[in-house]
């Protein structure tokens, strides 16, 4: 979401913690958007206030984002926008805090669980010898739209039931919810619940028959405390992995892919040992976060050497969080031979990403089967990235060439 910028500081915020950043605009973060998330440990505090965009907080310390992502009670995701968006669309089971949250999030555990994951690994390697068999003859791509988009989004449609054949116009209706300015949210929102909505109608009228049921079958049936959940509960529910399942994962893996089209050797060596895409994979997922974790305080409180009063909205800035130098030696290297490696890329606590199994096991599945065909690979003469920023962050497109 783009916003433009308000500046506002309020009378409780430090002097000594304000500090100048725009999530959606900082001239950093668009020239090289996580050398610009690191660069925050170097000048900020580890909490500090942005008086852009109506005033927020920004966490970027490790530590104390998993102290505030499992403290319901003080800071809460009924706000999931920076600034706050009238009329924002409800996303459920992430708007909500235990003890509500926990109860959507059990319908939905069973199809992103590890067992359930690993009943999929054929079927998504297939998919992905699949994709990238279709381009490793021509000896070039644009990763974001011949592989990183069409592998993971076109399983999680199967995965949701969503037809195939609209996968250009659903991509294309993601991808205008997160570059939307805070107006034109409510509109473009609308327009996703009125596509989901005519999707559960008619899957309501004719269910799936045999076994090959999907996730919105399984949400139609669903029952809380014995009974049916409610429409705009269902749509709320299937928004959310809307969004989640249509963005981030080929964002994750456009960015690791950038940077391993710069590291020949680091290609050669896993190429060499294919063992080694699980730890690339996940000092990827260290370095190369996507995704930032609103919360709105709901109970003034003084932590962390700051004051938080009640109405404050504060970003747990995840993709920071990874370059903590407090949390991982040498943070700013990528090391897959790292010990000890700690990240909270997916966050942690009662709202750790109910889809990472997934996630990583798409990412494992892809970078092997990439390095398998592909062989040695670079980025396009003269490739300049473009970003977005903001709450879900992209890669406009990667040019590769082999």
């Amino acid at each position: 979401m783009n916003t433009g910028t308000v500046q506002y500081i309020p009378d409780h915020v430090a002097p000594d913690r304000v500090f100048e950043f725009d999530i959606y605009n900082d001239a950093q973060l668009l020239r090289d958007l996580h050398a610009g998330y690191a660069r925050l440990h170097e000048e900020a505090p580890p909490v500090f206030y942005t008086p852009a965009n109506g005033g927020h907080w920004v966490v970027i310390s490790q530590d104390i984002i998993t102290e505030i992502v499992k403290d319901t009670e003080h800071f809460s995701t009924r706000i999931l926008q920076i600034p706050p968006v009238p009329d924002a669309p409800l996303l459920i089971p992430l708007n909500l805090d235990p003890p509500e949250h926990t109860q959507y999030r059990m319908i939905l555990a069973p199809f992103f669980g590890p067992k359930s994951v690993a009943t999929m690994d054929a079927e998504l390697k297939a998919f992905c010898t699949e994709v990238v068999g279709k381009i490793a003859g021509k000896g070039r791509c644009d990763f974001v739209r011949d592989v990183a988009a069409p592998f993971p989004v076109t399983v999680f449609m199967r995965m949701m039931g969503l037809p195939i054949d609209r996968f250009d116009e659903f991509r294309d209706l993601a991808e205008r919810f997160f570059k939307a300015r805070a107006e034109d949210v409510p509109p473009i929102s609308q327009k996703i619940i009125g596509v989901l909505a005519e999707l559960l109608q008619a899957r309501m009228q004719n269910p799936t028959q045999g076994e090959k049921r999907d996730i919105i079958d399984h949400l139609v049936d669903a029952k809380i405390d014995g009974q049916p959940v409610a429409f705009d509960k269902l749509i709320s529910a299937c928004f959310l992995l809307f969004l989640g399942g249509l963005d981030t994962v080929t964002n994750a893996l456009s960015f690791g892919c950038r940077y391993l089209a710069t590291r020949p050797d680091l290609q050669r060596r896993i190429r060499e040992d294919l063992s080694l895409v699980t730890p690339f994979v996940e000092e990827s997922l260290r370095l190369f976060g996507v995704v930032n974790t609103p919360r709105v305080v709901v109970k003034d409180c003084d932590r962390f050497g700051v004051r938080f009063r009640e109405g404050d909205m504060l970003l747990n800035c995840l993709p920071a969080a990874g370059w903590d130098p407090s949390k991982n030696d040498k943070a700013s290297q990528f090391d897959i031979d790292r010990k000890n490696r700690t990240l909270i890329t997916f966050s942690t606590g009662p709202h750790l990403c109910i889809g990472h199994f997934l996630a990583r096991s798409e990412m494992r599945t892809m970078f092997t089967e990439w390095i398998r065909q592909v062989g040695e690979f670079r980025l396009a003469d003269g490739y300049a990235p473009t970003y977005r920023a903001g709450m879900v962050m992209s890669l406009e497109s990667l040019p590769l060439r082999w």
